[in-house]
């Protein structure tokens, strides 16, 4: 009987979950740090135009004070 090694006891396999869980993580960094930026310019945007984006300045500064992690 052939002894048996630790190479041909299981095919290699990638780490499938982590690579995601990478990408999903960055993703979500990604997302946060635009959302951040959004509302930055957004609070920066003058009377007249927020009247053209149909919003009031209670609008902006409802949605300026969100986290960045909230949508």
């Amino acid at each position: 009987m052939p002894a048996r090694t630790i190479l041909s006891a299981a095919p290699a396999r990638r780490p499938f979950p982590f690579i995601v869980l990478r990408r999903l993580r960055l993703r979500l960094l990604k997302r946060w740090y635009d959302r951040h930026l959004q509302r930055l310019d957004l609070a920066e945007i003058d009377d007249h135009l927020l009247r053209d984006l149909g919003l009031t300045p209670e609008d902006v500064r409802r949605e300026c004070a969100k986290s960045f992690w909230q949508a």
